[in-house]
């Protein structure tokens, strides 16, 4: 079935663009053409991680296999789709784009929510093998670290608009989503809203922040929120501020996140960056903290350092350890190393 349903999207990139050559009848024309509109890629990353504090403690492991395909219908409208081969197979992404006009376009579809910094950044750029800090994995529901909602990869269903506006000073999304998560059908009438807004007065240096407001229907039972069962409709509010600096020998990203589910409010915190030290070679550092529970103190900081090497473009060995130092849980170790190649 999900062989089908990946079939079934490519054919739904293709489709469009064979149609286009049809009256035409050349073969030539209709290969030159999908050369030029359509856009395959693709990466995969693999590797090795110890932690004291899992079971089993080390593994050999494959994170994501990732294919992806843009088509260019016409010179206004695309569609995108992206598909993860690890683990039996998901839908990430399916979503279709219209520019509307310069500085304003239309998204419908299953789509990256634009909340916090780090969520809409792709894997193959963030600097960490975890992928995202632990405020970003739990309040965007990055992995399953939230029960009530699960794993959603941080995206959605749903309709937004986007785009950059006085000579991409500013970045605006605006949008409305299920709020139920990637594959799945509304469990309520409630609809959630998503909006960011990004502001680049130089250069090297990004200020925003983002937001979701809705209400979500739980999934599962959570140990940090254990009034809320199956079933029950819920207050999932999210919000987000922070900032980045590129320059040539740095590249820095912090932001402040919170949350609140039902009466249970959260928070977390980071602080990532890297130093190119050789063009092909970067120190990494984070600093990471996430309370899940502000009343009862449920957190837990990260402090991570690593390198890595950039042996092609696009492609990278990576090596990292992180200390966990948890006030409700165990505190222990981890030591990563990855491989991602990307075409």
């Amino acid at each position: 079935m999900k062989r089908f349903f990946l079939s079934l999207a490519i054919l739904t990139v293709l489709l469009p663009l064979f149609a286009q050559e049809e009256k035409s009848g050349n073969l030539e024309k209709v290969v030159n053409t999908l050369k030029e509109r359509i856009n395959l890629m693709g990466y995969i990353q693999a590797g090795y991680t110890y932690d004291d504090t899992a079971t089993p403690d080390n593994n050999f492991d494959i994170k994501r296999i990732i294919f992806m395909a843009e088509g260019k219908i016409t010179d206004n409208w695309s569609l995108y789709f992206m598909y993860n081969f690890n683990s039996g197979g998901t839908l990430l992404e399916a979503y279709t784009d219209y520019k509307i006009f310069p500085g304003l376009s239309a998204r419908l579809g299953q789509f990256k929510v634009p909340y916090t910094i780090e969520s809409p950044l792709s894997p193959t750029t963030v600097e960490l093998i975890e992928c995202y800090s632990q405020a970003t994995n739990y309040l965007a529901a990055i992995g399953n670290h939230d029960p009530l909602i699960g794993a959603t990869g941080g995206r959605d269903l749903g309709f937004m608009l986007y785009g950059n506006l006085f000579d991409n000073i500013l970045t605006y999304h605006i949008g409305i989503i299920n709020g139920q998560g990637i594959n799945n059908r509304d469990r309520n009438s409630n609809k959630d809203i998503i909006g960011s807004l990004m502001v680049h007065p130089l250069k090297w240096l990004s200020i925003g922040g983002s937001f979701i407001k809705g209400k979500g229907n739980v999934a599962g039972i959570s140990d940090v929120n254990p009034n809320l069962l199956p079933g029950d409709n819920y207050t999932r509010d999210r919000w987000a501020l922070g900032t980045v600096i590129e320059t040539k020998p740095v590249s820095f990203r912090t932001e402040y996140l919170g949350g609140k589910d039902g009466q249970i409010k959260s928070e977390g915190y980071y602080m990532t960056a890297s130093y190119h030290i050789l063009p092909k070679l970067d120190i990494i550092a984070s600093y990471d903290y996430l309370n899940k529970n502000k009343e009862i103190s449920y957190k837990q900081t990260n402090y991570v350092a690593g390198l890595q090497y950039w042996f092609y473009p696009r492609c990278r060995i990576q090596a990292q350890y992180t200390y966990k130092d948890s006030k409700l849980e165990k505190s222990g170790n981890m030591v990563q190393a990855q491989v991602q190649v990307r075409f």
